[in-house]
């Protein structure tokens, strides 16, 4: 919008009539602007527009509908419909937004692959894997998002929720940096694939926030993160497909006592020489800590 500049010059000394001509257009179409400025619906859309472009800048993975939450939080009065039109005009997609006939670009990684499939670590915090699952409930979908040590292959953080977005990354990171202790875990790599809650700026954030190194495998590559993909098939083969699962709480509540009681407890792993991950940290955590 230029008319407000043609003002602005104006006020300097300089005529309209020489401003228009300057800028392309008449003298009659700043008048016209000049008597209805803009509208309380344009200015509405202007700002949702702004603000929906700074939340699908910080979250890709959002989209009209997500977005639309983000802002009613934020004190925007604007409809779900209002928002998909600016969306729309805007070109703001989700990233996980199906496109028929189009095969879907990952996007470009923000971090280097520092582990290179070596799922192994001579110590604690030294390597974490990340990664996210999903799966139906009688009232929709449950997102886990979980952090495993590759040294014990604990879990050692986790967030569930009805939504998969960079806060469900970020708050199981921030699980595993409280679980550990905020001074034990700089300078630990964390590896995850190209989803874009591990490309979002809330969760690169937090990385450099606590001193901690990211790491990103190839695109469509599983075997570049197979040991957190081992511990979902797991959990897929015991929790997910045991039962259909009516509501979320419930099947909240199975992944976390599964994960806590079996896994972490009662599981014992050949890698970890017959040990489940809670013995053989309590074995060789000692050892680490002289």
């Amino acid at each position: 919008m230029t008319y407000p500049l043609v003002l602005d010059l104006a006020a300097d000394g300089i005529p309209v009539a020489v401003t228009c001509g300057l800028l392309g257009f008449s003298r009659q179409a700043f008048y016209s602007w000049k008597a209805h400025p803009v509208s309380e619906r344009d200015l509405v859309d202007a700002y949702a527009t702004n603000a929906a472009v700074e939340v699908h800048r910080d979250d890709p993975g959002f989209g009209y509908r997500f977005i639309a939450d983000e802002l009613t939080d934020a004190g925007h009065t604007v409809s779900e419909r209002r928002v998909w039109k600016v969306c729309s005009q805007a070109g703001i997609v989700s990233a996980h937004a199906r496109k028929r006939g189009r095969s879907k670009k990952p996007g470009p990684p923000v971090h280097d692959d520092l582990v290179e499939r070596n799922f192994t670590a001579p110590g604690p915090n030294m390597v974490w894997l990340t990664d996210i699952t999903e799966h139906p409930t009688g009232e929709g979908k449950l997102y886990l998002c979980a952090v495993k040590d590759v040294w014990s292959r604990r879990i050692v953080g986790y967030s569930i929720d009805s939504r998969m977005t960079s806060h469900l990354a970020v708050d199981a990171l921030e699980m595993a940096i409280a679980r550990r202790g905020r001074d034990q875990v700089a300078g630990c790599v964390v590896h995850a694939d190209r989803g874009s809650q591990f490309r979002s700026r809330p969760y690169v954030a937090a990385l450099h926030r606590h001193g901690l190194r990211g790491s990103m495998g190839r695109v469509a590559s599983s075997a570049d993160n197979a040991a957190m993909e081992s511990f979902f098939s797991l959990l897929q083969k015991n929790v997910l497909n045991a039962r259909r699962w009516e509501t979320r709480d419930q099947l909240r509540l199975a992944i976390v006592t599964w994960t806590e009681r079996t896994y972490h407890r009662r599981r014992r792993q050949r890698a970890l020489g017959k040990l489940t991950p809670i013995e053989f940290e309590t074995i060789n955590q000692a050892a680490h800590a002289a």
